[in-house]
């Protein structure tokens, strides 16, 4: 079942979300060979109230990319040494992928930390953005720019587990289908755990 949500309850629940998540959760003695020293980074989910209802913004990087190269992920990236922090990271990322001015848009808070194996640490910001927003992708990035309905990756029934075989060893991760897009890895991860937060919390 979905979960209808206001701006002003995820906000409210994002106050108590604590704790975190990895890509080590699902498969506990797979990675111990891969260090978990993880560079800073941080992404933006932005959340956008359409005549439809509130959707969030995605990006499908490009293929070309050294990392996560055609996969499905939020506006954001690694941290800059001029960065004053997690936030402006996020924000800055935003404008450079997607052409989102930071007046645009409204903290709501702030998720748990991700790991993710190829050496990040993602701090997730969930933010309310001007529905007057025209996206602008920078091509060097960012292959296309979409949404999809809050109330869809709200309901938990449309995650599931799922695996790939890599050196004879299967590695299990979450994933999710939305028309023609897979969502999946860090960023179905960290959307399925404020999915579970949220819906725990409203209940």
């Amino acid at each position: 079942m979905s979960l209808h949500l206001t701006f002003n309850q995820i906000s409210e629940g994002l106050e108590t979300y604590r704790g975190g998540s990895s890509d080590y959760m699902l498969n506990e003695g797979l990675l111990d060979h891969i260090p978990r020293a993880k560079s800073p980074a941080s992404v933006l989910i932005p959340l956008v109230s359409r005549p439809g209802g509130v959707t969030v913004i995605f990006t499908r990087r490009s293929s070309h990319l050294k990392y996560h190269a055609g996969q499905i992920s939020f506006p954001g990236g690694k941290a800059e040494h001029w960065d004053r922090d997690e936030l402006e990271t996020a924000l800055r990322e935003a404008k450079e992928e997607i052409g989102l001015d930071p007046a645009q848009v409204e903290i709501l808070g702030v998720c748990p930390p991700h790991e993710t194996v190829t050496g990040f640490r993602i701090t997730p910001f969930v933010g309310k953005v001007d529905p007057l927003f025209d996206a602008i992708a920078q091509i060097e990035e960012v292959a296309e720019i979409f949404e999809v309905s809050l109330n869809f990756l709200m309901d938990l029934t449309n995650y599931r587990i799922e695996s790939i075989m890599r050196d004879g060893k299967k590695y299990r991760y979450i994933g999710l289908n939305y028309h023609e897009y897979h969502i999946w890895g860090a960023t179905a991860r960290i959307l399925n755990g404020l999915a579970r937060h949220l819906n725990e919390r409203c209940e």
